[in-house]
């Protein structure tokens, strides 16, 4: 029996069925992700492995679980009752293992995992790690930098921050400061011209792009006719940022940064543009572990002491 395994026997017959949390978690990714490929990269393992272990699964229940078609695979209509009869079991699976983790808080080197987009990585948190240690932190913070929603449910992280609130009964999910959106060029690209008399339309426009789903600045751009003037778009908060101090256009930043470097000017829009509503996510059973309490205090307090947060 592998490590993890659970054993179903029936007493009355001769058949033995041995399960794998592991392939029941494939079998639930699929139904949520739609896809093997979208499945395997859910759970973080190359696309044979959870085919393998489908295939696995299906011997053991004496099933047929998806449907291998020539455009990839869908759960079968076997494979869709399981996964839903399976879901809690891998819940309950993943609570031991959250549950196992919060009788350990004593334990120094357990670290506290954290994943956000790149810019709230390294122009928010990274800069602000100081402070962390000032508050009596003893353990040890791993970032990670993630375009990707990761799963708290599957421990993927200990905290999240994203700009969209979540959906699920275990997370919880606190709002923190907004951050301001602005319109910003260079001195050199504006050759002394009158921030107040700029009109977009005939700008080189620097703006984000999906990388982080459909955000509302980005339909702002659209209802104000600017689509057309937009010369460059890009998910990366640096690079907007690199490309406004070289003069290549007017970018749309988060105000606290834009202003921290000291040349940029800032161009009233026609009218506000969207704020970024950043949201703190920790799954409901680690809410009581110390560390994770001071690690969400920290970044509480880091969003709101940043410039211009609302």
């Amino acid at each position: 029996m592998r490590y993890g395994e659970t054993v179903f026997r029936q007493r009355k017959g001769v058949h033995a069925i041995s399960l794998d949390p592991q392939d029941l978690g494939d079998l639930i990714a699929i139904r949520d992700a739609g896809t093997l490929s979208a499945a395997a990269k859910a759970r973080a393992v190359a696309v044979s492995t959870v085919s393998r272990r489908i295939a696995a699964l299906e011997a053991a229940l004496g099933l047929q679980l998806v449907d291998r078609r020539t455009d990839g695979v869908r759960l079968s209509r076997a494979g869709l009752a399981i996964a839903e009869a399976a879901a809690p079991i891998a819940e309950q699976m993943r609570r031991v293992e959250r549950v196992a983790e919060s009788l350990r808080q004593g334990v120094k080197t357990v670290p506290v995992r954290i994943s956000a987009t790149e810019f709230v990585i390294s122009d928010v948190l990274a800069p602000a790690l100081g402070r962390l240690w000032a508050m009596g932190a003893d353990f040890p913070v791993h970032l990670h930098s993630q375009a990707d929603v990761v799963s708290l449910a599957g421990r993927d992280a200990d905290l999240a921050i994203r700009m969209v609130r979540p959906e699920g009964a275990s997370l919880y999910a606190r709002r923190l400061a907004d951050i301001r959106l602005g319109l910003f060029g260079a001195p050199d690209y504006l050759g002394g011209r009158e921030p107040a008399g700029i009109d977009l339309k005939t700008e080189r426009l620097l703006i984000y792009d999906e990388s982080y789903g459909r955000l509302p600045e980005l339909d702002w751009v659209v209802r104000h006719g600017l689509t057309e003037a937009v010369a460059m778009r890009t998910g990366s908060t640096r690079g907007l940022l690199a490309a406004t101090l070289a003069g290549g256009g007017i970018g749309m930043l988060p105000v606290p940064f834009a202003l921290r470097t000291g040349t940029l000017v800032e161009i009233a829009p026609p009218s506000p543009l969207p704020s970024r509503q950043p949201w703190l996510i920790v799954h409901r059973d680690l809410r009581g572990l110390a560390a994770i309490r001071l690690t969400q205090k920290w970044v509480v307090e880091t969003f709101a002491s940043l410039p211009g947060a609302q």
